[in-house]
């Protein structure tokens, strides 16, 4: 085992897989000399050879068209366009024609030859509490999940980050990982050494609990977590889930969590009427709503656009924002 931040786990899931398998491919914007804005992938073209890893002009959209044709031609492309709100730009390559490709192969040829991993390496970083300008911080991952033929991986530590990406790099189908900016140096965790995989649609329970079921990813599993600690003070026990993949959603984990809590709370950083919350909640009403005692609940971003940098703090959930919706749904 190793400590490591999140970006070093993500640079070194990147490394091992590069090594293993030729095939695959990292460029986009400043990922070469430069090691990317956030540095993830730092050393990596000294390393492999400027084959490998390459930078490209400033165009997402000519991005995505080269990542889609090396897909269909054999190679495990790694795209990356910097900051997740820049997707717009590419993002007709990613819903119209990669969402698509591997369908269309498999009914049409009945095989499965097209890959694409978009937002790798840190590049395309997501998520507030680093005072971004506009465009940088936004929470678009509602947008993936919602375009089916994607899967959308989030992880919310190192160990899981390196576990995640590299099953992502090996999966046919294509996959846009995300990372949250705030995590990327904030924490180190121990990491394993060597190549190791975390199957995608699961997720995990960072914390079991009786009492109530929070249901969240990203850099709000932690903020659930440290809610979570704060009200076992007043002895309210709570199991918070981290999704990992918001699409497909691991529905039996949620499922069999509610049942044995009876309330549930989804916390998500994206606004209320975006994200992965209102998915979560309309599953658990269809599945579990036997199970309940009380309505489920959302923590989110209010509905508008992201803040600027000087009011970030106050529009952003935090921990007391979980903490009064857990004890709201416990005394219902």
């Amino acid at each position: 085992m190793a400590q490591m931040t999140m970006i070093q786990a993500i640079t070194d899931a990147m490394r091992v897989e590069m090594k293993r398998d030729e095939k695959v491919l990292l460029f986009g914007e400043d990922v070469g000399k430069n090691g990317g804005v956030f540095r993830a992938t730092e050393g990596l073209q000294d390393e492999l050879g400027e084959d490998r890893v390459f930078d490209t002009p400033l165009a997402e959209s000519g991005i995505g068209g080269l990542a889609i044709g090396l897909g269909l031609t054999g190679f495990r492309p790694i795209m990356e366009v910097q900051f997740f709100g820049f997707v717009f730009e590419v993002f007709d390559s990613i819903a119209a024609q990669t969402a698509l490709e591997r369908h269309k192969e498999e009914v049409v040829a009945g095989v499965g030859l097209g890959h694409l991993i978009v937002g790798v390496a840190g590049v395309d970083g997501f998520g507030g509490g680093v005072k971004t300008p506009e465009l940088h911080a936004d929470s678009l991952e509602g947008l993936m999940a919602q375009t089916p033929g994607l899967k959308v991986v989030i992880p919310s530590t190192p160990y899981d980050a390196k576990g995640l990406l590299i099953a992502s790099i090996r999966d046919n189908d294509p996959v846009v990982f995300l990372e949250h900016m705030k995590l990327y140096r904030s924490f180190r965790g121990e990491v394993p050494e060597g190549e190791y995989t975390i199957e995608l649609g699961k997720a995990d329970v960072k914390r079991e609990g009786t009492d109530v079921s929070i249901i969240t990813y990203g850099a709000m599993v932690h903020t659930s977590l440290k809610a979570a600690e704060e009200l076992e003070k007043e002895n309210i026990n709570v199991e918070v889930i981290d999704l990992m993949t918001v699409s497909p959603l691991d529905i039996d984990t949620i499922v069999e969590s509610v049942k044995k809590t009876g309330r549930a709370i989804v916390v998500q950083e994206a606004q209320r009427q975006a994200g992965i919350a209102a998915n979560v909640v309309t599953e658990i009403q269809e599945r579990a709503i036997l199970h309940l005692e009380a309505p489920v609940l959302r923590v989110t971003a209010p509905d508008t656009v992201f803040a600027f940098a000087q009011g970030e703090d106050m529009w952003l959930p935090d921990h007391k924002d979980v903490v009064a919706k857990v004890k709201e749904v416990v005394n219902f």
